[in-house]
């Protein structure tokens, strides 16, 4: 009987580690939507916009935007067919946004680029998912390696999602931005190859043999003191982020650097967000999730004050290095924390909670970075995420001494 169940709990092992690899493939290609998104939305918004430029970013917002409503949108997709079948309408959801962006720069028009951001939102909403998908999926112990082996996949799209920006550029001159967009196609082609090599067992058939599992109402999951924390992190993680990452190229444009040099700073900022990955579940593991996402946020803070203190293109550079590295632990962390607050029957509602919230927020920021970046500069918007990332380390601090206090009581 032992002999059985060691064999069960390896195979089950073995199949986490399957999917989680198929999934961290897949991002390597799907993923490639965001930096395309983020780098080359506000530039080309910058370009077809005639008079008040600061709306530049509103087609990144719209990224965001559709990221939200995407989150609910997927929950409901793959509770009903299954997360294979899910992740598939995603990506083509992303095409159909790629091709729209590209008609819409053709034609000159702000509006249509604006929803055509939303559509690849929309789409990379469900590759936001792989990392849920993958921690389900695996045995807990393995969970935090799960997230991290997907977020690694990351590390390809931000090589790739880059240079399809960079090359696609000039693809329909004399008008930029366009080819940007179209080179996202081929791409997420081979994204849907490759997620058609995922073995995810069927959702329901799973949740009808955890004995005795009742899922609780959404309200008392989300009550929880540990989800709201997690949540909070998580939000100001990515939206901090992003707050900063949507307006450092039109910074750097302001400060007379080429587009290419605005696309390889995003480069090394998306590379800088997932090449940590090799050590962040190892890392929370060892050290808890809560100490790993104040981590993270303490690095953000630094790396804001190095776009703080000057307007070098080294300073650019570096800033979103440290930037994409908070996050990784960040985001990482706060997503490992949100993963022991809901029972395997609950995952879909919840984690569709978390992300249309999450990416809600994140719009919020796009939009917010361009306004701001317009009226107060770049000084005023990197100052910002001293005081909110701050607020949140001493959240994580008051949560981890709650949680000491109670094992302490317990034991």
């Amino acid at each position: 009987m032992t002999g059985n169940t060691q064999t069960d709990a390896a195979d089950a092992l073995s199949l986490a580690k399957y999917n989680t690899l198929i999934l961290s493939a897949t991002i390597a290609f799907t993923g490639a939507l965001a930096p395309v998104a983020v780098a080359t939305g506000g530039l080309a918004g910058h370009y077809l916009l005639d008079e008040d430029k600061s709306w530049a970013t509103l087609p990144v917002m719209g990224f965001n935007v559709g990221a939200a409503l995407g989150a609910f949108l997927a929950a409901f997709i793959m509770k009903r067919v299954g997360r294979r079948t899910g992740f598939i309408t995603g990506a083509v959801i992303g095409m159909v946004g790629a091709i729209s962006a590209t008609m819409a720069i053709l034609n000159g028009s702000f509006i249509f680029l604006t929803v055509g951001l939303v559509l690849i939102g929309i789409g990379m909403a469900y590759s936001n998912q792989y990392r849920f998908a993958a921690a389900d999926g695996s045995p807990p112990a393995f969970k935090p390696q799960a997230i991290a082996w997907v977020a690694m996949g990351g590390i390809f799209a931000a090589v790739i999602g880059p240079q399809v920006a960079i090359q696609g550029r000039t693809f329909f001159d004399p008008i930029p931005f366009a080819g940007s967009f179209a080179g996202i196609i081929p791409v997420l082609l081979i994204g849907i190859f490759i997620l058609t090599f995922l073995r995810i067992p069927n959702d329901n058939l799973v949740a009808s043999t955890v004995a005795g599992e009742q899922a609780r109402p959404l309200k008392e999951i989300i009550t929880q003191p540990k989800f709201m924390v997690a949540l909070f992190s998580g939000v100001v993680s990515f939206a901090m982020m992003t707050f900063m990452m949507t307006g450092a190229p039109i910074a750097m444009m302001f400060c007379g650097f080429s587009p290419d040099d605005s696309t390889l700073g995003i480069q090394w900022h998306v590379l800088a967000m997932y090449g940590p990955s090799f050590f962040t579940g190892k890392f929370i593991s060892r050290f808890g999730a809560e100490r790993v996402t104040a981590f993270g946020l303490l690095i953000m803070i630094v790396g804001a004050a190095v776009g703080f203190v000057g307007i070098e293109l080294w300073n650019f550079w570096i800033a979103l290095i440290l930037l994409g590295v908070g996050w990784n632990f960040g985001f990482i962390g706060a997503t490992s924390m949100v993963t022991g607050c809901y029972r395997h029957s609950e995952k879909n509602k919840v984690q569709g909670f978390h992300d249309g919230v999450l990416f809600t927020l994140v719009a919020m920021a796009s939009l917010a970075s361009g306004q701001v970046l317009n009226i107060w500069g770049w000084h005023v918007l990197t100052g910002i995420l001293w005081p909110v990332c701050g607020l949140a380390i001493l959240l994580l601090y008051i949560q981890s001494s709650r949680e000491r206090r109670m094992a302490a009581s317990a034991a």
